[in-house]
């Protein structure tokens, strides 16, 4: 089942790291020739915190709970459908979810074709998001 996650105007889609629980963006898809020819990595790296988790590990706790509220109607009508019981969903779907444009683009030095968006006010060294090389900006 797919659950849509919106983007940012700037195509960013907003990640919170597992480790430290700070919020990001990283773009969704490739921005040029260099990232499309990139393999694609087993884990990402917090660029907050430099702490590396697996590529399916970064979504938010607003996003868990948004695609738990919108698959599990759909996981009971389609219990309900193979079992023949009656099963009547208990909450309302939630509202689509917006992705308000914050944050500021950085592009580590390593890595330039893998963009991020920081909190405007995150004054800490940053990490690369592909191989957690630290950098300033």
């Amino acid at each position: 089942m797919n659950v849509p996650i919106p983007l940012d105007d700037d195509g960013y889609l907003r990640r919170e790291c597992p480790t430290c629980e700070k919020q990001f963006k990283w773009h969704h898809g490739p921005i040029n020739d260099e990232a499309a020819a990139a393999l694609e990595p087993s884990e990402y790296f917090c660029p907050l915190c430099g702490v590396p988790a697996g590529t399916n590990d970064w979504l938010t706790k607003e996003q868990i709970e948004y695609a738990r509220g919108r698959a599990i109607p759909d996981i009971l009508a389609q219990l309900s459908n193979e079992t023949g019981l009656k099963i009547e969903a208990t909450s309302d779907v939630p509202a689509q979810l917006t992705e308000p444009n914050d944050m500021d683009i950085v592009q580590s030095p390593c890595h330039a074709y893998e963009p991020i968006k920081v909190p405007a006010d995150h004054d800490q060294p940053l990490h690369c998001l592909v191989c957690g090389t630290a950098f300033a900006i």
